[in-house]
């Protein structure tokens, strides 16, 4: 049996390269700050507050009918050697007064030390979700803006019969059912400045499904069975303060935890859908993270983020940085 050694901790190098990045990225919000001339209307006004959204977590507000939100997101899950490179598009529309439906698709494209990459862009599994907002945060009142979420994601990426390719495999062959709970609410600081906070759970529960060949669950090519993602919980903290009416400092405090895949009776660990590397073969595995970020917004309606997500390794997670960059349009 192969053993797998313990994964290295993140190179200090990624860590000193994030903290210029977003040392250079503050500086650039500091000088923004003396030149926007709404900087010096205190206390802020949420009207006067423009946001794209942290990086990870989801809004608990709704879309009012008829109105369309885009936000692609581009990305590279860069961990012990290896490049994930992708794309998630938010596609989001207002159904009705307090429901929104929308889909994401994914594409993405691998490149792995010591084997073959992805042969070209391939197709992720494409998730369908829908949204009702129960409450509104109203100024004046403790209670936050709140919102059940539930997403159902398609088996549609490639996940088996992989032949000399894995990297090919950017599918779970799987539907997976997602439902959560997402909150959102505003603090006014004593500089006047506006807090946006929110604070998501959410749980994932799969179907089964057929494997064979060479797959994305580790097996070989004369492997014939099937396959059970473990079922998975995470929830994610966030903040945003709002420097100046364009530009907002965010951050993400992540917590995942994935129980074990069953394969024929083996155990191999599950990912989210944004995931790290993990290392397979292992049991059920969690991780804490975070992901720091700056947006940047033109008018209300269209904004800019920068962020990196960060997983130190483990808890049978391998480390892993994530940078991304997301276009926010509303209209």
């Amino acid at each position: 049996m192969k053993r797998h050694l313990p994964a290295p901790l993140i190179d200090p190098r990624f860590f000193a390269l994030c903290l210029a990045w977003l040392l250079c990225l503050l500086g650039a919000c500091q000088r923004a700050y003396a030149q926007d001339e709404s900087s010096a209307e205190l206390p802020q006004t949420r009207d006067n507050a423009w946001w794209t959204g942290p990086m990870m977590a989801n809004s608990a507000e709704t879309l009012p009918p008829g109105h369309l939100l885009a936000e692609p997101y581009l990305y590279d899950v860069a961990s012990r050697g290896s490049d994930s490179f992708g794309s998630r598009t938010y596609l989001n529309y207002g159904v009705a007064d307090r429901f929104t439906m929308g889909v994401i698709p994914v594409f993405g494209y691998n490149r792995v030390s010591n084997a073959s990459n992805s042969s070209g862009v391939q197709v992720g599994d494409i998730t369908v979700q829908a949204q009702y907002r129960l409450r509104q945060f109203h100024e004046g009142s403790w209670l936050p803006t709140v919102a059940i979420q539930i997403q159902e994601t398609f088996p549609t990426g490639a996940y088996d019969r992989l032949g000399n390719r894995p990297a090919n495999g950017l599918g779970s062959g799987v539907y997976t059912t997602t439902i959560g709970l997402n909150t959102q609410t505003y603090l006014w600081m004593p500089n006047g400045r506006i807090l946006r906070i929110r604070f998501n759970v959410s749980a994932s529960f799969s179907s089964s499904t057929d494997v064979q060949g060479v797959s994305v669950y580790g097996t070989d090519a004369n492997f014939r069975g099937n396959a059970r993602p473990g079922d998975n919980v995470s929830a994610d903290a966030s903040l945003e303060y709002s420097l100046t009416r364009r530009w907002v400092l965010a951050l993400d405090l992540l917590y995942n935890h994935n129980n074990s895949t069953r394969v024929n009776g083996q155990e191999y660990a599950n990912s989210d859908p944004f995931p790290p590397d993990v290392t397979p073969g292992a049991k059920s595995n969690r991780y804490i993270g975070f992901a720091p970020a700056v947006e940047y917004s033109w008018t209300p309606n269209i904004g800019l983020l920068l962020g990196v997500r960060i997983i130190p390794s483990g808890n049978r997670t391998s480390s892993s940085i994530t940078p991304a960059i997301a276009l926010n349009y509303v209209h």
